[in-house]
């Protein structure tokens, strides 16, 4: 039954938002509400879920999205986001842009923190759009969606990637070795694969393009900030700092607690909250020996009110994942599935991919799937004759399968990218589900010669 109550309040958010065009702070308290009632979880215990899951979510990503958006507002205004589009124009094409983008996401940057990574990168995905098209946005989205995943689930520094193999006592060289290779095939087939989508008519633009006014605001304004002749621009390696800097102390930090030569100081710097506010300091003084302290204060003003919009839908997702975690699903399906003694490859390998694909529909959760069906997995390595290497890329595969509404990292997508909800589950839904079930083939065939 409570299975059945959180499909009912998954598709009811849905059906309220694409059907009935009621706004998703509205839809998806109301389905939080109902699934807290009808799965047991009480009338306090609801509001409890509801109102921690918010503030949870903030504790976590609230600084994150604000410090990102903000970034990219005051960045526009000193040009570099058009000239990285140039870069890529001049590199790989229009055509190619989305491919250049999906793989140095899923190889050059693995995602150490998915959120970081779309507030960054989304406004370059933006900006690429504008040359490509009527379904330019979706491409771009689309790419910009699976090239982090992959990174995020294959890919060692990948958050996902260092769980799995820590969970199932593998070494981190020997998932990195064949992740590197799963991984950025991946993106590439499904970039390729959602191209062909889009050429039959997948998108439409008036119904699955929701740009807030907030949003084209902020990149008018930047735009109008940098329109004067006079003002010199700084080079894009100068201008890009801001980005990059606080992405080398994120990885800093994290392979410093890999490796176990952290302290205090170290987990200070490479902490995302700290390291993306010395990105917005250099963003900040950036912009204002660009075009001046008014017009940098003016994008920064622009970028509050974006972040505002993005924040409250955010945490109102992190609310339903929360009253879904305090049902108790994922320990429901966790005692669901078991493994026969001696399984062979192929069974071992869909088993694994199942569990975490299942925990990811339910759940909400990238991490959270590939985590759980680590943990649910790993006692039955034993009686697994497959490498297990193997079975950890097949939860890393499952646990890519359809993210959806009820993740957090969804509602960012759609507000950052300026996409309606019809919009993101077309992109981000579509392209995690072909990128599972993509990947899923290449671990069988791994799994039946190593």
């Amino acid at each position: 039954m409570l299975v059945m109550h959180t499909v009912i309040a998954i598709a009811a958010v849905v059906l309220l938002i694409i059907k009935f065009k009621i706004d998703p702070v509205i839809s998806l308290v109301l389905g939080s509400i109902y699934l807290g009632l009808a799965g047991g979880v009480g009338f306090p215990g609801t509001v409890e879920a509801i109102t921690k899951g918010f503030g949870n979510i903030m504790s976590s990503v609230g600084l994150l999205i604000g410090f990102g958006v903000l970034i990219g507002s005051l960045l526009h205004t000193t040009g570099a986001f058009t000239k990285m589009v140039r870069l890529l124009l001049k590199a790989f094409g229009p055509t190619r842009i989305p491919y250049g983008l999906a793989l140095a996401l899923a190889t050059v940057l693995p995602s150490i923190y998915v959120d970081v990574q779309v507030v960054l990168a989304a406004p370059v995905a933006r900006q690429a759009s504008k040359h490509m098209g009527r379904n330019g946005l979706a491409l771009m989205a689309g790419a910009l969606g699976i090239g982090i995943f992959s990174g995020y689930v294959f890919v060692v520094p990948g958050l996902s990637a260092i769980s799995i193999a820590g969970l199932m006592d593998i070494s981190l060289g020997k998932y990195l070795l064949f992740g590197i290779v799963v991984g950025p095939l991946t993106a590439f087939l499904t970039v390729l694969l959602f191209q062909q989508l889009l050429r039959f008519g997948w998108w439409n633009p008036e119904k699955d393009e929701e740009e807030s006014e907030a949003l084209l605001e902020a990149e008018a304004n930047a735009l109008a900030a940098r329109e004067d002749d006079s003002v010199r621009t700084p080079p894009l390696a100068v201008s890009l700092l801001p980005i990059l800097v606080p992405l080398v102390m994120i990885a800093f930090g994290a392979f410093a607690e890999l490796f176990e030569f952290t302290n205090q100081f170290i987990d200070f710097i490479g902490n995302a909250n700290i390291a993306l506010f010395v990105g917005l300091l250099m963003a900040f003084f950036l912009s204002r020996r660009t075009v001046g302290a008014d017009a940098a204060n003016a994008a920064f003003s622009d970028g509050l009110q974006t972040s505002g919009e993005i924040l409250l839908v955010t945490g109102i997702g992190g609310s339903l994942g929360a009253v879904i975690k305090a049902t108790g699903l994922a320990s429901v399906l966790g005692g669901m599935f078991s493994a026969d003694a001696g399984a062979p490859v192929v069974v071992s390998i869909l088993l694994a991919w199942f569990i975490a694909a299942v925990l990811h529909l339910a759940i909400g959760s990238v991490s959270v799937a590939a985590i759980t069906a680590a943990g649910i997995v790993a006692p039955l390595l034993g009686q697994m004759d497959v490498n297990p290497v193997v079975v950890g890329l097949g939860i890393a595969s499952g646990s890519l399968f359809a993210l959806h509404v009820n993740s957090n990292f969804f509602w960012m997508f759609k507000s950052l990218l300026g996409l309606s909800t019809q919009g993101s589950l077309k992109t981000m839904t579509t392209v995690t589900t072909i990128g599972s079930l993509i990947s899923l083939p290449m671990v069988i065939g791994l799994g039946l010669v190593v």
